[in-house]
């Protein structure tokens, strides 16, 4: 494993242009068509908001293959902000990419950083001060986004990373994969200690850790609320199988790190929310409701008997009932059930458990089928309320968790 995500030609620019108190990171890849953008608007709201501070904008591309660097050298920012466009070295991902930025953050000697993803199409200066604010103002660690979307966008954070986290941590961190965030420069060192580069930390599993982490280890957490993300939102059928197996294979290894941590706690807590914005209607996500259905058919059939020997029996009688067509609801105390089972199996286990993952999948698929079906002909807000009730139900049955796992 590389001892840096950083080149050594860019951290004698950063050491160049340190110190530095605000740092905005970007990880990329193949992002021509929304780079300039990002780097354009975020140098607008550093000019507006911060020109009293030193800052940079570092561009971690994972080695492009379209014109990402080019624009993003080209990109037009206001004098005094310093830009460095470079190129991380690592295993290939978005963790690898914030690794160097948190990295750039320690040599820059910053006392706030923000990252913001490559596709975002919704972000505006103001985001900037939000971000930044809580941290340089009320000295918050680390600063998670509770934005609008679509009812059907963030299927992985609704229906899996936002109960378990809420459940375990006891802190109602809405978006603990929201992909923008800030972050202090004494948790960003703290980032840059931990020997997790290997892993699927590099990967997808970057942002999960970062919540975890923050929450586990008793730093300041805090919420801001920038109004809708408009991004490039993938359906699930077809597109979020490598996502899905990196974030729960980081979510369930933390699991069992954390579990003196979580094993005690009750309930949970709202936690700081700064300057909601009002609620404007995000852009619907497509989803196919079909599609869905079959992988949890066919995934019956392919992993049926394993799924015997990994559920409960209580919980396999009531998956059988979803499966013979009696219903096609697998509720959210079912799912909850299959969650927590999972996550206790993945723990005993010491090699592949990546299969693990992969066949809890198809129930992952199932339980959204259930989800759309339910909520089709309800509003955003309507739904949201669906996702918040299966919240309270992982909370509510935690102790089938408690109980399996400590037994």
């Amino acid at each position: 494993m590389n001892t840096s995500a950083i080149r050594e030609e860019t951290k004698q620019r950063l050491r160049k242009a340190a110190p530095c108190i605000l740092l905005v990171g970007i990880p990329c890849y193949n992002s021509e068509s929304t780079i300039t953008y990002i780097i354009e608007t975020i140098g607008k709201g550093l000019k507006k908001y911060f020109n009293d501070y030193k800052s940079l904008i570092l561009i971690a591309d994972g080695g492009s293959l379209d014109d990402t660097r080019e624009k993003a050298n080209l990109a037009k920012i206001p004098n005094g902000i310093k830009k460095i466009v470079s190129i991380y070295r690592g295993i290939p991902g978005k963790g690898t990419a914030l690794r160097a930025v948190f990295e750039a953050a320690k040599i820059l000697q910053s006392k706030a950083l923000c990252v913001f993803d490559s596709d975002l199409r919704s972000i505006t200066p103001e985001w900037i001060r939000l971000f930044f604010s809580p941290i340089l103002k009320d000295e918050y660690d680390f600063c998670a986004p509770a934005y609008t979307r679509a009812k059907y966008d963030g299927t992985i954070t609704n229906h899996l990373v936002y109960p378990l986290t809420r459940t375990l941590y006891g802190l109602k961190i809405r978006q603990p994969i929201g992909g923008d965030f800030g972050v202090s420069g004494k948790l960003s060192k703290f980032y840059t200690s931990q020997n997790v580069w290997g892993e699927f930390v590099a990967k997808f599993g970057i942002d999960v850790w970062m919540t975890t982490s923050a929450i586990a280890e008793g730093f300041k957490i805090c919420q801001v609320n920038p109004g809708v993300k408009i991004h490039d939102p993938k359906d699930p059928a077809a597109s979020l199988g490598p996502m899905f197996m990196q974030v729960i294979y980081t979510l369930f290894s933390l699991m069992g790190k954390y579990k003196e941590n979580w094993r005690v706690i009750q309930g949970s807590k709202k936690v700081k929310t700064y300057d909601p914005r009002a609620l404007v209607p995000p852009e619907p996500v497509d989803v196919s409701f079909e599609s869905l259905k079959l992988e949890l058919r066919d995934g019956f059939s392919h992993f049926g008997t394993l799924w015997k020997e990994i559920i409960s029996e209580e919980a396999f009688k009531e998956l059988g009932s979803v499966l013979k067509g009696r219903t096609e609801n697998l509720s959210p105390e079912l799912w909850a059930k299959i969650v927590y089972d999972f996550a206790f199996i993945f723990n005993l286990w010491e090699r592949n458990r990546h299969k693990l993952v992969d066949i809890l999948t198809p129930l992952y698929f199932g339980r959204i089928a259930s989800f759309i079906l339910e909520t089709k002909d309800m509003t955003n807000s309507e739904a949201e309320a669906v996702i918040e009730h299966q919240a309270v139900v992982f909370e509510n049955l935690k102790s089938y968790l408690v109980k399996r796992w400590f037994k």
